[in-house]
């Protein structure tokens, strides 16, 4: 089924997925490659195929490529195998006691299994002039291809926010010779998810490229003319020309309709380790399931990330399945931006040791996080031999000295034989 053109009921799935990003595509495909036989609908907001997202901030915003090149599966492989996708509509409420959801055009659809998946919404400014055209956020397809449009004409653009997606997309924009700055609240890019070396590194990589960054920096207005964007002016009354202006202030866990159902929420969807929620029969993935993870040493997480969404859809299909569920591996991420790419292994926040393997200065380096004496987690800058032996001391929770891993003549490999 793809569409929906009327009010009514369209009848019970065994699992119904809400949210077509990676968590519930994964749920979804997991269940088939499972060889589950029940039937499966995906209800989704957007009236398209479901897509990856991560190009979207890199390849398709440089316009090297479109969204066709980046589609999880054709029509055709969900046609194949009986997989419905409910398209153009969100659900707006949870009736747990009748198992069944309730979508924007006054649709009822039931289930046996629900599985939410719905992601999350970009957090807008709160500043006058927030809403003015050419202020863009970057989270879906209709979003960057707004963006994209937008770009032929601009000479000058503000980006509020240095974190993944703000820095992904200066680079994007930088490449399309468009003049760029980056405006951190903080007093350090990427702040929230790495070291100060790290931070510094970027701050370096972007301003060689010809961004400014200012750091420390607030945004007390968005002005505009004729209800366009023209300039940026921070709390410092300094004004900032602006073409156009890109918000990536973080995300808004979409977990509302949950929320007013009962289901506990915290931060997202809390969920257990099967990513089952407080009322049976539901599950959370993805980024807006709120878990504990034993790599942020038991305490509760929320994490952005594609390799944490497939995991997510994998449990949720081992539990309905009641196959074994492998367990939770050491979460990753990564960041592409111009020709350098950071990955990272593991939860880096409590650390008390930061230590640094390699020179920045050539631009192929890491940082290894040690809480008590143990690998904890990794950033690697265009090391992938350091983030593919890492995985190993993370998932361990290998012990390790300063001495032995500043050494850059020590594989980590070899430290992951050690009895943790």
């Amino acid at each position: 089924m793809s569409g929906e053109s009327s009010v009514g009921e369209l009848g019970s799935y065994d699992v119904l997925i809400v949210g077509a990003g990676q968590a519930g595509v994964q749920t979804a495909m997991s269940l088939r490659q499972g060889g589950f036989s029940g039937s499966i609908a995906i209800v989704d907001a957007e009236n398209e195929l479901p897509y990856e997202r991560p190009p979207l901030s890199k390849a398709y915003l440089r316009g090297d490529a479109e969204v066709g090149e980046f589609r999880f599966r054709s029509a055709d492989y969900w046609a194949k195998n009986s997989i419905d996708l409910i398209s153009g509509t969100t659900v707006e409420s949870v009736d747990v006691e009748a198992h069944e959801v309730l979508t924007g055009m006054g649709l009822r659809i039931g289930y046996s299994h629900l599985v939410w998946a719905a992601g999350g919404r970009a957090r807008r400014l709160t500043v006058p002039g927030a809403d003015l055209s050419g202020v863009f956020s970057l989270r879906n397809h209709a979003d960057a291809e707004r963006l994209r449009g937008s770009l032929a004409g601009a000479r000058n653009a503000v980006i509020i926010g240095g974190g993944y997606i703000g820095l992904e997309a200066a680079a994007a924009l930088v490449q399309r010779a468009v003049s760029v700055t980056v405006i951190e609240v903080q007093e350090r890019l990427l702040a929230r998810v790495t070291c100060a070396a790290v931070s510094d590194f970027y701050s370096d990589l972007h301003r060689a490229s010809g961004t400014t960054v200012l750091l420390s920096s607030g945004v007390e207005q968005i002005l505009g003319e004729r209800g366009h964007v023209v300039g940026v002016q921070l709390s410092d009354g300094q004004i900032l020309p602006a073409d156009l202006v890109i918000v990536g202030v973080g995300l808004i866990p979409n977990v509302e309709p949950l929320a007013a159902a009962g289901v506990v929420c915290t931060n997202g969807v809390e969920v257990d380790g099967d990513c089952r929620t407080s009322v049976a029969h539901i599950f959370a993935v993805g980024d807006c399931a709120n878990y504990k993870s034993p790599f942020a040493g038991g305490m509760r997480v929320r994490l952005e990330s594609v390799p944490n969404a497939v995991e997510h859809g994998k449990a949720v299909a081992s539990a309905i399945l009641s196959t074994p569920n492998e367990g939770m591996t050491p979460p990753w991420f990564w960041s592409h931006q111009f020709d350098t790419r950071l990955q990272t292994v593991g939860l880096q926040a409590g650390h008390d040791e930061a230590i640094l393997r390699g020179e920045p200065g050539q631009s192929k380096f890491s940082i290894v996080y040690l809480r008590g004496g143990r690998v904890i987690a990794l950033d690697c800058i265009n090391s992938i031999a350091d983030f593919a032996q890492g995985k190993l001391l993370v998932a361990q929770g290998t012990p390790a000295t300063a001495e032995e891993l500043a050494d850059t003549s020590i594989q980590l490999k070899s430290l992951a034989t050690k009895v943790p």
